[in-house]
């Protein structure tokens, strides 16, 4: 059965694209990854570890909670390598499988093909029925229904816009209405974004925004995967009905990567279905293009219609040539990739979450007592960085046995801050240099970790240094 095309309009006016819904085990696959980042989208932010959140972007307050630690900004070097490692795997993993992040777990796609699509097919009806309904003249029905659509799209934008401010507000608060009115403001800001790409931009936002699509000619090459049509077998087009011609030697090499056998030229029926199931409105037959997603929705589409000729599709997940795993461009964003993980790694396993600092407090460098025993004060900064309360102790080092310091134990609940004094005294006797080394750890008891800060402790001196 012939499947009807989107008109084709000049050049300065947009094409409106319906695409016709399709099953497949590319679309069932699609289904579950597009769930699997929905969880994590929509259930993360509501989880906490010892009384913190799970993961939390605070920006006003320059802090990351990431399962059980804290990052501030003194830790900026995590997120630095966080952002390289994100950008060498989209290199590495695009270099070996193309775009098949865009087709399957771009939050741009899971939302429009999980959520806007079939809402605006169980409204609107299939493509024949609003492609007609869309070029027919305005009524009370065509005006109901594209109400209800919209309406559901808002309510849709809304609801994500709110999860996603979630991750920077914090789910309890903002739902319960006891977040900020900036986080309020970013909900409606994104909500009427949200709304504007279901309702309108969808496509083209792929098309003209992502800088994605125009990466990839520079990270990938003839050997990395993509989706594309077997002219060797497929071409010259037949009318349904006929029967294709055999001859094994036309195929094109690329037939195999298919899973195919020599079926002949002709197979190709010319029913448009591959283009009409698609979300970018291209013709694939046409060679690879730009604007191409790897949805694989034109796989799906292809696989029955060949199915009923014994043959396999004529449109799959291949490469322009014999594609291997092992080659310069893979090895290269391969070894960036580890180089960063690696790093990150042991960055993170030196890294302490107890964070502090001590600086003199604000005065003479020193002062005698009436006793005659030298005195220095400092201000500590202390901050617990981890997702528990903890328990801290002190200890100086540096100095002579006889020293004392005026500091107890400290207790912080998580991502908590304290400023303390501290009062250092040396023995009058044990004063010979002006300037002596001093260190101060401080020891968590329940995490374990432990810091040491250096400083100076100032005296008169006796021997003139």
């Amino acid at each position: 059965m012939l499947v009807e095309e989107t008109d084709v309009k000049d050049a300065s006016t947009r094409a409106w694209v319906y695409p016709l819904s399709v099953k497949g085990r590319f679309q069932r696959l699609h289904r579950w990854s597009g769930l699997a980042l929905q969880a994590v989208l929509f259930v993360v932010p509501w989880l906490s570890l010892h009384g913190a959140p799970l993961v939390r972007i605070d920006i006003p307050a320059r802090r990351l909670y990431a399962f059980g630690s804290i990052f501030t900004a003194q830790d900026t070097v995590f997120l630095v390598l966080m952002g390289l490692f994100a950008a060498f795997s989209l290199f590495f993993f695009t270099s070996l499988f193309g775009r098949l992040w865009c087709g399957f777990a771009c939050p741009q796609t899971v939302f429009l093909e999980e959520w806007i699509r079939p809402i605006e097919r169980f409204i609107e009806g299939e493509r024949g029925v609003r492609m007609a309904r869309d070029k027919g003249a305005w009524s009370a029905e065509k005006i109901a229904r594209k109400a209800a659509k919209f309406t559901a799209f808002a309510g849709v934008a809304g609801l994500v816009a709110m999860v996603v401010v979630s991750w920077f507000a914090g789910a309890h608060a903002l739902w319960t209405g006891a977040a900020s009115m900036g986080a309020y403001g970013m909900v409606g800001i994104f909500s009427a974004v949200l709304f504007l790409d279901f309702a309108w931009f969808r496509e083209q936002f792929c098309n003209y925004v992502c800088p994605y699509a125009r990466f990839q000619g520079a990270l990938s090459d003839d050997e990395s995967l993509i989706v594309s049509y077997n002219a060797g077998r497929g071409e010259p087009r037949r009318a349904p009905g006929t029967k294709a011609v055999l001859g094994a030697g036309t195929l094109l090499s690329s037939s195999l990567a298919f899973g195919g056998e020599a079926a002949g030229t002709g197979a190709c029926i010319d029913c448009k279905k591959c283009v009409a199931v698609c979300p970018q409105g291209i013709d694939i037959r046409e060679g690879f293009q730009l604007e191409c997603i790897a949805c694989a929705r034109c796989i799906d589409a292809c696989e029955p219609i060949m199915a009923k000729n014994g043959q396999v599709s004529l449109i799959g997940y291949t490469s322009l040539s014999k594609s291997r795993w092992i080659r310069p461009r893979t090895v290269a964003y391969g070894g960036l990739l580890s180089a960063v993980g690696a790093a990150f790694l042991a960055l993170l396993a030196g890294r302490s979450e107890v964070q502090a600092t001590m600086n003199r407090a604000p005065g003479p460098l020193y002062v005698v007592d009436a006793d005659g025993w030298v005195r220095n004060t400092y201000l500590l900064r202390l901050t617990n960085n981890s997702a528990k309360a903890e328990h801290y102790t002190f200890s100086l080092g540096g100095l002579p046995a006889d020293a004392e310091a005026a500091l107890p134990p400290v207790d912080l609940a998580t991502d908590a801050s304290v400023v303390l004094p501290v009062i250092v005294r040396l023995p009058a006797g044990d004063v010979s240099s002006r300037t002596l080394a001093l260190s101060l750890t401080i020891d968590a008891q329940e995490g374990g970790d432990s810091i040491s800060l250096a400083t100076t402790f100032k005296t008169p001196g006796t021997d003139g240094t």
